[in-house]
Parts: C-alpha cells; sequence; structure tokens
C-alpha cells in the first residue's frame, strides 16, 4: 500500500473503533487491507457502507465485518472456512488475524477475481474454492472458525460436521423475518447459540454459476 492508501485505512480502522468494539489485532488488520482494491466504487471505499459489486452481490459494510470477525474470537484459531467469498474483503481480513484461511463462492467470476485480488497483495495464506459452501470443503476440515458471509436460514448438519470441537460458526441466520448475527459454539453434540446483532446479507443459494 502507499501511504496514502495507508492513510485512508487508518482512518477507517478508528471510525469503526469509535462505532464497535474490536481489539488491537483487528484494528490492525483493517489499517493492512486496502478495501478500495475490492470494490469497484474506489471513490466510497472507505465510507462504513456496504458497496455493490456483480452479480447482484455486495461487500459488507465495514462494521458488519467487524462485528462479525469478533464474534469468531479468533484468538488462537488456526483454520477458518468462510462461505461466501464475493470480493474476498472479509476472507483478506480474516487472512490477517488467522493463519489459514478457506473460502468458498458460487459464482465464478467472482472467486476468480477475488483470487487475483490476494495474489495482488500477497496474501498466500488464503485458498480460494469455486462451488456451493453450503457444503463446505471436507479436505481441509476440521475448521477452528466458520463464518457465513451470506445469510442463511438453517445451518446445514455438513457444515457443523466440518466445525472442531470447541470451534464456533458465526452466521447471519433468519428469524422472525430479520436477519441476526448468531455466534454457534459446539462442544461435543452440544450447540450453543447466542443471537448478537441484527444484520442485512444477500441470501446463500444453491448451485453454482
Amino acid at each position: 500500500m502507499n501511504l496514502f492508501e495507508q492513510k485512508r485505512c487508518k482512518a477507517m480502522a478508528e471510525e469503526i473503533a469509535q462505532k464497535v468494539f474490536i481489539n488491537h489485532e483487528l484494528f490492525n488488520a483493517f489499517c493492512q487491507v486496502p478495501r478500495e482494491i475490492f470494490s469497484p466504487l474506489k471513490a466510497h471505499a472507505y465510507r462504513l457502507d456496504a458497496l455493490p459489486l456483480a452479480n447482484s452481490q455486495w461487500i459488507s459494510s465495514p462494521l458488519t465485518v467487524a462485528k462479525m470477525t469478533m464474534a469468531l474470537d479468533f484468538k488462537d484459531a488456526d483454520s477458518v472456512l468462510e462461505v461466501g467469498c464475493g470480493s474476498g474483503y472479509q476472507a483478506a481480513i480474516l487472512s490477517r488475524v488467522i493463519r489459514r484461511v478457506f473460502t468458498i463462492e458460487r459464482i465464478e467470476k467472482l472467486a476468480k477475481s477475488a483470487s487475483e485480488t490476494f495474489r495482488t497483495l500477497g496474501f498466500s495464506n488464503i485458498n480460494v474454492r469455486f462451488d456451493d459452501g453450503q457444503f463446505g470443503w471436507p479436505n481441509y476440515a476440521p475448521y477452528d472458525r466458520i463464518l457465513f458471509s451470506a445469510y442463511a436460514t438453517s445451518i446445514p448438519e455438513i457444515l457443523l460436521d466440518q466445525l472442531a470441537d470447541g470451534g464456533i460458526l458465526v452466521a447471519p441466520i433468519f428469524h422472525n423475518e430479520k436477519q441476526y448475527i448468531t455466534k454457534i459454539t459446539k462442544n461435543g453434540l452440544k450447540l450453543k447459540k447466542e443471537i448478537l446483532d441484527e444484520c442485512l446479507f444477500v441470501p446463500i443459494l444453491d448451485g453454482k454459476e
């Protein structure tokens, strides 16, 4: 990043920190990832707004990215699976705080674009798969953390099976006509569910395109 980008990233991180709690590690992550490279709307890239992408997709608001990432309790997590890569911004943030990131995108154009962006940034710890994310990525399971970047009405059992014991899954879940950031902690056969905050995501869809 050039000096101008660094200043814009830091200013955005400071603005996020004024509105929601983020720890030092996540603050630094926001400072290390230039949001404008993930957004077609460069002039608005550092506003705390969701921004449109191709194929009726969106790049989440940095505030939502902050809330979702903090809900993962990422300290000591070695691997994370993301369902719904989109532009790749959330995965890039995750890659600065978790050693191994596996992200799945059902829209081929977005998967390829995200992969190219990660290469441009030199973020070599992110693995991208073009597939229906509802089936997960069994090859590298179990994952310490799983994060949905699209809303679901329920969590597929196959994904809960890919979550490590003691692991945390964070997803926007549709309930009573609204979406809520929901944190699920797995302890053996028991699942502890916490509803954290209202949110707004595009829905998870079946298949690939």
